[in-house]
């Protein structure tokens, strides 16, 4: 493998040899968006001549295309606020860009190629980059399993179940809207990821180090705002206070709250369709999951719910990523976030990971869940939840004690109802069709 990166990227593989995964490409190549967008803005300030720009900006659509993935294998875990990768991109794009000049010319990592920039205006910008791309991702897989939801909704509407609370009988409900409620929830987390899609658009970059702007001109802070979003498409602006987004990182630890938030909703409606889809004879088993795999080495025939327990794993995973995101963050120092590697790594691994198991929970699982018709209407006929319906009409007290008979004679509601004659079977049947 011929080697590009310089003695800063040696001294880092030297001083960090983790097996705990390198950086992230995603972060790495929003690092060299920066370096693109800044190259031509520094050209345009006076800073870069032409020759020297041209030889960067040719670097960096290189490795945009994906030519030397393999030059950046510093570990995430590393001092420095992510100095070391940040150096690492410098050092790989002078020395290309200076084999493009035929060596004539010079090409330096710091001089030349982080120019007007520091790895504390850089590093966070080029986070809130990578994470936006992301996110919109995120929403998409999101909004597709919201509307897979709906269509199951419409398609078990009059499929009439046993609705329940503190997991004993509740009020008679229909599996349609069982569903409908479980999209509506998750609909609510897209309103809250397109917030945090908007928090992304503001960045720190031409802040250099602590945010007030040392050895970045005014002119190439307005220019490096424009390449960047001629480059991305998208529209970041420059923070009012840069130094409040160098010092705090809060904004990540947001965005890591609100995929939390999300997970913790998915979570949750998982262990509903555990409990659902429980059984099949031993439990309720009113819905019936799709056979993805072998249930079991030694017990033939079992179904388990893998897919809702995958959900249930992306839970844990993404509460111990926010809780560290959370450490990193408020381990900030004076004018400068310091921790920002392990935010990097968490932050990315928490949205890429929520995207990936949504997409499988939806594809093999949502779309194609069932339902037992037959055991929805069993739980519903015997059980106590109709007798709610009848308080407006006979009265808490006398619906009480009747419910109280039919669990001690092991007899429907009906039957009991019936039975004692407080309401003709036309009038029962009545009421429980309303």
């Amino acid at each position: 493998m011929k080697i590009y990166y310089g003695e800063e990227t040696k001294k880092a593989l030297s001083n960090f040899p983790f097996d705990s995964g390198r950086t992230r490409m995603e972060f790495i190549l929003s690092i060299v968006k920066i370096k693109k967008a800044a190259a031509i803005a520094n050209y345009k300030a006076g800073n870069l001549n032409k020759e020297i720009k041209d030889a960067i900006v040719k670097v960096c659509e290189e490795i945009l295309k994906g030519k030397n993935d393999d030059q950046f294998t510093i570990s995430y875990i590393q001092g420095g606020a992510g100095t070391a990768s940040h150096m690492n991109v410098n050092e790989v794009i002078a020395n290309k860009a200076t084999l493009f000049l035929d060596g004539k010319t010079k090409v330096h990592p710091n001089n030349h190629v982080n120019y007007s920039q520091s790895t504390n205006d850089v590093n966070p910008s080029a986070l809130k980059l990578t994470s936006i791309f992301l996110l919109e991702n995120l929403d998409i897989s999101l909004s597709s399993l919201v509307k897979s939801f709906e269509s199951k909704a419409k398609e078990f509407k009059n499929i009439n179940k046993l609705g329940r609370t503190h997991l004993q009988d509740a009020i008679p409900t229909t599996l349609g809207i069982e569903f409908k409620a479980y999209g509506d929830i998750l609909k609510r987390h897209t309103f809250q990821i397109k917030t945090a899609v908007s928090i992304c658009e503001t960045l720190n970059l031409g802040g250099t180090a602590i945010g007030n702007s040392i050895n970045a001109s005014s002119l190439y802070i307005k220019e490096v705002y424009k390449e960047l979003n001629k480059e991305t498409g998208k529209k970041f602006r420059k923070a009012n206070n840069m130094m409040a987004k160098t010092s705090s990182q809060t904004d990540f630890l947001i965005i890591s709250q609100t995929i939390t938030a999300l997970c913790v909703d998915l979570s949750k409606t998982a262990n509903d369709f555990k409990f659902m889809a429980s059984g099949p004879n031993g439990a309720i088993g009113e819905i019936i999951l799709p056979e993805l795999q072998k249930g079991s080495s030694i017990m033939p025939g079992k179904v388990n719910p893998v897919m809702p327990e995958t959900v249930n794993q992306l839970y844990f995973v993404i509460s111990g990523n926010n809780l560290s995101i959370e450490k990193a963050v408020e381990a900030a120092q004076m004018e400068l976030g310091v921790m920002l590697p392990v935010i990097v790594e968490k932050l990315i691994d928490s949205i890429k990971l929520t995207t990936e198991v949504i997409e499988q929970f939806d594809k093999l699982c949502i779309s194609k869940v069932k339902a037992d018709k037959e055991k929805c209407k069993y739980f519903l006929e015997n059980s106590t939840a109709y007798a709610t319906l009848f308080v407006p009409h006979l009265g808490y007290d006398l619906v009480s004690s009747l419910v109280k008979k039919s669990i001690s004679t092991k007899k429907t509601f009906r039957e009991v109802m019936l039975e004692e004659g407080h309401l003709k079977e036309s009038k029962f049947n009545k009421i429980v069709k309303q």
